[in-house]
Parts: C-alpha cells; structure tokens; sequence
C-alpha cells in the first residue's frame, strides 16, 4: 500500500519531468556536442523508434551501460535460442558501440528513452514488450510506473545495491517502497543485496551470482595481438584499464618511478576513450612517448605508454600482459569489474574503493587473486614486486581462475528464476509461425 507522501512524491517527479520536457532537446544537443549521445539518434531518446517491431514475443532489456551489456549477452543469446526477440537499449555511446561490434544482428538496440512521460508511452506504445527486464541497479520511477499501469512484470536481473544507495533509499523508505514493490522479481548478486532488496519493499528476491562470471572472456582479434606482441618481445608490462581521472596520472607515477628499473611499457585503458586526447597532451608534457590504439602507432623499444583509446577491444589490452590495476577505485568510487581481468589470466590491482563489486573482490581477495593498494606508492611497489616474481604472479593468476570457476553459475540460476515469465513466451513464439501457416 502506497502511502500518501510516497505517492505524492512520485506524482510530483512525474509532472516535473512533464514540466522539464521541453528543455529536453536543448540539453541533448549540448550532450550530443560532448560526445555524451549520438547526435543522429537523439529521437530514440524520447521514445522515437528507428528499427522495426519484429512479429512475436519481444522482451526488453535494459543495460545502462557497457558492463552491464556484457553481464546480459549469455542471457539474450538464451532467449533468441528460444525464438524470443530481444530489445536491448542503453544510455550511452560506448555501450551503443559495444553492441555494434559484437551483437549486430543478434538483437534490436535503441538507445533509452527519458524517463519523462512523453517519451516512456511512446516507446512502449510501439515497442510493446511482453517483459521488461533491467540489468543490476536501474530505477526509473516514470518507467516503472508505466511498466506496472500496463501490467508488463518487470524484473531485475544481476541485482545489485551498493552501501550509497541503499543508505540514500533507507532514507526514503516509503518512497522506496512503493518503487521497490512494483518489481515482479529481483534476482540478486549477492545475499547481502538480496536482504537490501527485501528490506527496501521487494518480493520476491532471489539469489543467483554475478552474471558477469558466466560471461564469456572479452575476444580480440588474434592477428593484431601477435603483432603487438611482437613489437613488446620480452619487456616487462602492466595495464591500467578502466581509469577515471586522476588515475592516469597515478599510472604515470608508477611508469616514472619504475621505468629505469624493469624497462616498463604501461598500458592505460580510461573507462572514457573521448578523454585520450587531454591525456596523451599530460603524457607527453611528462616526457613520456605515446603509441595510441587509433593512429595505430607502433609500439618501440622507446614507447613508455600504449594508450588504449578504442571500444571494445579490453581483451586486447588485457592479453598484452599479466598484471592489471583495475581503476575508478583510488581516486573514483565504486570501482570496476576484476572479472575480465582475472579471466584473461592476470593479477588484480585495485584501489579500496570497490563497493560495487564488494562480493567479488572479496572473493578474489580471500582466495589469492587481487590486492587492494591504497595510492600510488603501494601500486609501484605491487607493480615491481608481480613484475619482477614470476612465481608470485602465476600463483596470483592461478588463484583468478580457480576462483572463477567457483563462481559460475548465475547465468544457470537466473534463467531458472525468469521461466515462469519466458516459458510463456517460448510457447507463444513457437506456436505463432505454425499458426500463421495454418491461415
């Protein structure tokens, strides 16, 4: 039962988002010219669609951005299996590109409506999904009031709740749960996030594991690999991937203090390429030599830093060495996924800010796979240490992988925990060509 302020505080969002939709375009335009949204698909943000409506059973999901597709692609491949089309949409360019180079033709991508009404009932009057499925932590409350007005379950997968968030919703616990409550089913990460899920007003909560565990290791294409191989011959290197800023400059840190003593080539992946520019410009002002993955520059017995500024290619990075400091957890907050990089073989470096991926990093931390550095000193001295014991490094990576394999699963669980909702679907879809032919 939603209470009255919970009830007028959500009416309230509404209408204001009513209010605010014409300042909608002018703040697109202003994003589009930042590189924040793809100036040709703008009308796909407020609910315009640009692909046709396949006949069938269509269920839609929604990945905000790159982590959360990759955690999803085991996941749709299962429904296509079963003659269900997927509607896949995210909010941002790199994930818009992600899905472009690996799932072009597998499944329909359309970036996210607003979630202002306009543009909510617009998509959904076309799109018409059967389910509405979001992947770990998204809660539009627009979106999910018309998901429930028109009786589409929506569920959400891969669930997670960090401490931030659920402190911030603890807060406004009728609010949340009146949101919380209109979830058909939340299939968790972990039990900690399962019991914050019940606790803010959701029923039923399961548990299923990371999805991202059951993911497969991101590929590369083998013939650029052994060429860059090739150029490194036997230096020594590391990768920074997934870096906010400040971490760049913390990897550069590392690369000066260590560069004289093990013939050091770093390899800096920023979780946003379109920052490359300003980065190679500090780079270069520091007296270091750049190879960039775009100009495809090769990398000389003289390069200090190959600067990983593409999309989709982390499993190229990632098989160009063995120990991997994972960023947006020194100086950002949360941090990223050690998943991919304990998969293609490397040791784990990251910052302690790691909340959004506490069970795993615990996981990899307890078992052997990770270390957690405080700041740049005690990363140069993780970094040197890996570099220089071969023993110490392959006991790291071996630990990855046993851990990892005690971590599959979730992928299993989660489609066991969706099939009261897909089995209809499966039926539908298998019945309805059989039925046409019939006419």
């Amino acid at each position: 039962m939603i209470d009255g302020f919970a009830s007028m505080a959500i009416t309230g969002y509404s209408w204001a988002g009513i209010a605010a939709y014409p300042l909608a375009g002018p703040l697109l335009a202003f994003r589009a010219a930042k590189g924040k949204e793809d100036r040709a698909r703008r009308l796909e943000r407020f609910g315009y669609p640009s692909a046709d409506r396949p006949h069938g059973p269509l269920v839609w999901i929604h990945a905000a951005s790159v982590g959360e597709t990759l955690a999803v692609v085991g996941l749709m491949r299962e429904l296509r299996r079963r003659d269900i089309s997927v509607l896949l949409t995210t909010g941002t360019v790199t994930s818009a590109e992600l899905v472009r180079l690996r799932l072009d033709g597998e499944i329909i991508h359309q970036y996210v409506p607003l979630d202002l009404r306009p543009a909510v009932r617009r998509f959904l009057d076309y799109w018409g999904p059967d389910i509405a499925i979001s992947v770990e932590s998204e809660i539009w409350p627009t979106t999910l009031g018309e998901l429930d007005r028109r009786h589409i379950p929506q569920i959400l997968v891969n669930a997670r709740m960090s401490d931030r968030s659920f402190e911030r919703w603890h807060r406004h616990n009728s609010i949340a749960e009146a949101l919380f409550s209109r979830l058909s089913l939340v299939i968790a990460q972990s039990d900690v996030d399962a019991e914050r899920f019940r606790d803010l007003g959701a029923w039923p909560v399961a548990v299923s594991g990371n999805l991202k565990v059951d993911g497969d290791a991101p590929p590369c294409d083998m013939a650029v690999l052994a060429r860059y191989r090739e150029q490194i011959g036997h230096r020594k290197t590391w990768a920074a991937i997934s870096t906010f800023e400040g971490e760049e400059k913390i990897a550069v840190m590392v690369h000066r203090a260590l560069k004289a003593h093990v013939g050091l080539l770093t390899i800096v992946v920023p979780r946003h390429p379109e920052r490359c520019d300003e980065l190679e410009a500090m780079m270069v002002e520091k007296g270091l030599k750049v190879a960039r993955r775009t100009r495809d520059d090769a990398i000389t017995p003289d390069t200090d830093v190959f600067l990983g500024d593409t999309i989709g290619e982390m499993g190229l990075y990632l098989r160009l060495t063995e120990i991997a400091f994972v960023g947006r957890s020194i100086t950002g907050q949360g941090g990223q996924n050690p998943l991919e990089p304990a998969m293609l073989g490397c040791a784990v470096l990251s910052g302690p800010n790691v909340e959004n991926f506490r069970d795993s990093y615990q996981r990899l931390v307890r078992n052997g796979n990770a270390r957690i550095v405080r700041d740049a000193e005690m990363l140069a001295k993780a970094v040197h240490f890996l570099s220089v014991n071969d023993l110490a490094r392959h006991k790291m990576i071996d630990a990855g992988t046993e851990t990892l394999q005690e971590m599959r699963g979730a992928l299993v669980a989660t489609i066991k925990g969706l099939e009261p909702y897909i089995n209809p679907l499966t039926v539908k879809a298998r019945l309805e060509p059989r039925a046409a032919r019939q006419r």
